[in-house]
């Protein structure tokens, strides 16, 4: 199965970014302000990310431990960080050429990142995107758009004419992470297998999100062929996922470093570097992938806390990357202090909890051939009781 890739290399990050951090209210606020297009487009011409370096986006993801990246490429609110030519809402049109996902897929590619996209399927901006009465479009209560028609199949043609570029123009892609599926807009709305064998023919090998049949956070069951991982969503489930038929599948968890995933001003409610480094051993030893968000401001720098967040687990797993890369469940029942990953005979007691006497291996007294302190080395014999 081509998703078990994602299940070899755990640290991800998420780059979340567009107009939406003008007003730094967070990536939604379109749609929670209840805002027209005209309403929104003083953000949009606002947006100039004059220090945007995706360079030093990639150095410091390198340095945070992570293997891949994905990128925004067009958000719910329609704006395209690409050079699209279905539309002039790019950022090609609005800054002077610029094509912010080239920069960032050369930028990452040069350091040995692999490269993902995030699509989202929903479009706020297109006219014939459905309005009055929709689940989450902003006009959904507006009566001046009560009645108004509009031509899905030239919606769906604009749709898949937008993947056929981002999978036709920029080279080998690792990842497309499709966003959002809800109430009826899902599976076929989307004509979702065609969607995806034109994804699979422009790039084969490449690694599918199951969000084209709905939110995410069920198993894969019959949507395998439409997807290649589950994507749970700032949570991490309580045990390894499990398919229609009880066998184990591939997942990530997508996670934010505060509240939002775009840039928010006023959200300061920071996740402790620990407590990220807790959540990304507890998702490989489920068997997952950890995607971290960031959500770099309207000049495109990264906050200054999720630097120093990621800087702080960058040195975790310089000194214990072994136990995260590569590694996924044990058969071992979780102990009470923490968690265990394993990667073939190798098993990583992560101590996460305080706890009181020996790490209990009970039963493994015969297995066991040496103990060691992963990121320093010498054994510690008298800390684990069999």
């Amino acid at each position: 199965m081509v998703g078990a890739a994602a299940l070899a290399q755990p640290a991800k990050t998420d780059l979340a970014w567009w107009a939406y951090a003008v007003p730094a209210r967070g990536e939604w606020v379109k749609n929670n302000e209840r805002l027209t297009n005209e309403a929104y487009q003083r953000y949009v011409d606002m947006f100039n990310p004059t220090d945007y370096n995706p360079r030093e986006w990639a150095r410091l993801a390198k340095a945070a431990g992570m293997k891949y990246a994905v990128m925004t490429a067009k958000h719910h609110d329609g704006y395209c960080l690409f050079d699209s030519k279905l539309t002039n809402y790019t950022s090609a049109k609005y800054l002077q050429g610029r094509d912010l996902v080239r920069e960032y897929l050369d930028a990452f590619r040069a350091e040995g990142l692999r490269v993902g996209l995030y699509y989202s399927v929903i479009d706020w901006h297109h006219p014939d995107y459905p309005h009055y009465g929709d689940q989450h479009h902003p006009q959904r209560d507006d009566e001046a758009f009560k009645g108004k028609q509009h031509q899905w199949d030239t919606y769906l043609q604009y749709l898949h004419g937008q993947v056929r570029e981002l999978t036709t123009n920029y080279g080998k892609l690792d990842i497309m992470w499709f966003d959002f599926s809800y109430g009826p807009m899902k599976g076929e709305k989307w004509k979702a297998k065609e969607l995806v064998d034109m994804v699979r023919k422009n790039q084969p090998g490449i690694i599918l999100n199951n969000r084209l049949m709905g939110d995410g956070a069920g198993n894969l069951g019959d949507a395998s062929a439409l997807g290649d991982f589950e994507t749970p969503e700032q949570g991490v489930p309580d045990e390894p996922r499990r398919n229609a038929q009880g066998q184990l599948t591939p997942w990530e968890t997508c996670l934010t470093l505060n509240n939002h995933w775009g840039y928010h001003a006023n959200d300061h409610d920071w996740k402790s570097p620990e407590l990220v480094v807790h959540t990304l051993v507890n998702c490989v030893s489920k068997g997952g992938n950890l995607l971290l968000n960031v959500g770099p401001d309207a000049r495109g720098q990264i906050p200054p806390q999720s630097v120093a967040i990621l800087q702080a687990v960058g040195q975790w797993m310089q000194r214990n990357g072994a136990s995260i890369y590569g590694c996924g469940p044990s058969p071992l029942a979780k102990p009470d202090w923490g968690r265990f990953t394993q990667r073939g005979n190798k098993l990583y007691a992560h101590l996460m909890h305080p706890h009181i006497g020996h790490i209990n291996l009970k039963g493994y007294q015969d297995k066991v051939l040496n103990v060691k302190v992963l990121a320093c080395g010498p054994a510690r014999p008298h800390r684990y009781g069999f």
